[in-house]
């Protein structure tokens, strides 16, 4: 059974573009499952604080992890309420006049509170489908994490279910006198490509078909 939309909050609803934007949970989750990094906004003695890290999102919650250390985590498992953002640049859309530049993307922002996760097992799985989301398979060749690293690392849930996404797609929206300019417009698709792989000193043998072959998403949906 389909996952339901997302809520549809006050702080959750779209009003500049709302044509571009969805609660649809098929798209949010496409969207979570490409991006590598998201940026986590929260509150920190009063203050805002928007920091990056990875995660994996698995069914209606994306896992965070980080030292037990961190004051980023440390505040959101204390109850914090955050955001969460994950954006996909597609591409950079040249217009006529300079007031229509733009670019083309996919992004999905959330809003909630984490929950501490404690259980141990639970904690190996997420570390494990944290490191699947950089490179699916790769949990299959590394060492799992032991009781020592388990210990020294704080891992939080957030919920998928209070936000929306947002889509830009397509070419330049000029103003009607402008499409006579002698002007180059259109759009310059950008995509995330891997390079050749590099193997750490000391390593011998073929590199893994996951790394050889990696690609990241499919695109626009």
């Amino acid at each position: 059974m389909a996952a339901p939309d997302l809520t549809v909050s006050a702080r959750a609803t779209l009003r500049r573009k709302a044509e571009r934007g969805s609660h649809d949970r098929a798209l949010v989750d496409a969207i979570l499952d490409e991006g590598l990094l998201c940026h986590v906004g929260f509150a920190d003695g009063g203050s805002p604080v928007v920091l990056p890290t990875a995660y994996a999102r698995v069914g209606d919650e994306l896992y965070l992890h980080g030292a037990v250390g961190n004051q980023m985590l440390r505040t959101l498992a204390a109850g914090a309420a955050a955001c969460v953002t994950v954006t996909l640049l597609d591409g950079i859309v040249l217009a006529r006049s300079a007031k229509h530049h733009s670019m083309n993307y996919r992004s999905v922002v959330l809003f909630g509170a984490a929950r501490k996760v404690t259980d141990p097992e639970e904690k190996r799985r997420a570390l494990l489908e944290i490191v699947d989301h950089m490179a699916p398979g790769r949990s299959g060749d590394a060492r799992p994490p032991n009781e020592a690293e388990l210990t020294a690392t704080l891992v939080l849930a957030f919920p998928v279910d209070e936000g929306s996404a947002k889509v830009r797609a397509g070419g330049p929206v000029d103003e009607a006198e402008d499409l006579a300019l002698g002007v180059w417009a259109g759009e310059l698709p950008l995509r995330l490509t891997p390079g050749a792989p590099v193997a750490d000193e000391g390593v011998e043998g073929p590199v893994p078909g996951y790394v050889a072959g990696y690609e990241r998403g499919g695109g626009r949906r």
